[in-house]
């Protein structure tokens, strides 16, 4: 099967689209401050956006004129034709890309299934398809620039999938992070880089990853997914659980792809309570996606954001207790 192709200058025409949406009201940046973090050996970017607290809620369609029929959920990602002001391009004819509404890291887009599929059912082979179309397409235009983080990549793509990732919407949908935006506000010293593309990376929660190419093959890459999600099921369930291929998930997960890597992170919670450290009061719940493959956490108040920026060591217990613990991350820390 012929690989899918992603719209050309995919970078540019996500940049474009959303400057005009910025300026036309049709979408919210929410501009943050962003702390390098030690998570162990590693460093993590703690952002915190007070405006994203208090973010408008997406309005629903107007109800039909029939106040009799049944309301159908409103579905931020449902195809429409012609396309709002958020849409991007298409990938293949099953996908489409979309601005993210509500953005905290600039150009963030979102590819999406053009027909309804549930977020908490194992993917299909055309969605890691699509999304390493646009990791494609994205290398292809960045090619020959260089910022001095070229192992990163171009793009982060990620998927939350369960009640434990930081899933927000049951329509079937995976995120994308241009990188270079993720650095903006950092230091030029800062030693962040995207967690999971550094194969030597230990966190404090369990991956199971996979090398891939650019290039993969359809068949492969989706092969590549099922044996992670297997390996991440029996992280959680036992070593003799096997999972079926399709329907729903039998556990939750976070997914990241790069340009060279594939890595699965199985979740038992969506975060964890911040506390004061001079008094041992909770302050609030930082609550985790995704985007902690990357090696970044969000803060939405200002009592967690000071809490985390005192006590480092508070996101480095979160962030082992969202996901099955790593034994080498705790070695690792005995050896600092």
């Amino acid at each position: 099967m012929a690989s899918l192709k992603a719209p050309a200058r995919l970078l540019e025409l996500v940049k474009a689209a959303f400057a005009k949406a910025l300026a036309d009201g049709d979408l919210f940046y929410f501009a943050t401050q962003v702390q390098d973090m030690r998570v162990g050996a590693l460093s993590f970017q703690l952002r915190f956006s007070p405006a994203l607290a208090n973010k408008p809620k997406p309005q629903p369609p107007s109800p039909k004129r029939d106040a009799a029929a049944p309301s159908k959920p409103f579905d931020p990602f449902e195809y429409t034709s012609p396309p709002g002001p958020l849409f991007v391009g298409d990938v293949g004819a099953s996908h489409f890309l979309v601005l993210n509404k509500f953005a905290v890291v600039p150009g963030h887009f979102i590819l999406a299934t053009r027909a309804y599929r549930a977020q908490t059912h194992v993917l299909e082979a055309d969605d890691l398809h699509a999304t390493l179309a646009c990791l494609r397409a994205c290398e292809e235009e960045e090619e020959g620039v260089s910022d001095g983080n070229d192992g990163d990549g171009a793009l982060f793509a990620f998927f939350n999938g369960g009640a434990h990732s930081g899933a927000s919407q049951p329509h079937r949908h995976i995120q994308m992070l241009p990188v270079r935006a993720m650095r903006e506000g950092l230091p030029a010293a800062s030693a962040w880089r995207v967690l999971m593309a550094r194969r030597d990376a230990v966190a404090p929660f369990t991956t199971f990853a996979e090398d891939i190419t650019l290039s993969t093959t359809r068949e492969d890459l989706y092969a590549a997914y099922l044996r992670l999600y297997q390996q991440a099921v029996r992280a959680v369930r036992g070593e003799d659980e096997f999972a079926p291929a399709s329907g729903e998930a039998a556990i939750s997960y976070n997914m990241a792809m790069t340009r060279d890597r594939l890595v699965l992170c199985p979740r038992l919670a969506e975060g964890g309570t911040v506390t004061d450290p001079d008094t041992g009061a909770a302050v609030g719940t930082v609550s985790l996606n995704g985007t902690m493959l990357a090696g970044t956490a969000l803060v939405k108040t200002e009592a967690e954001w000071e809490a985390l920026r005192r006590h480092p060591r508070a996101l480095t217990t979160i962030l082992g207790s969202v996901g099955v613990s790593e034994p080498r991350f705790i070695d690792d820390v005995n050896k600092l």
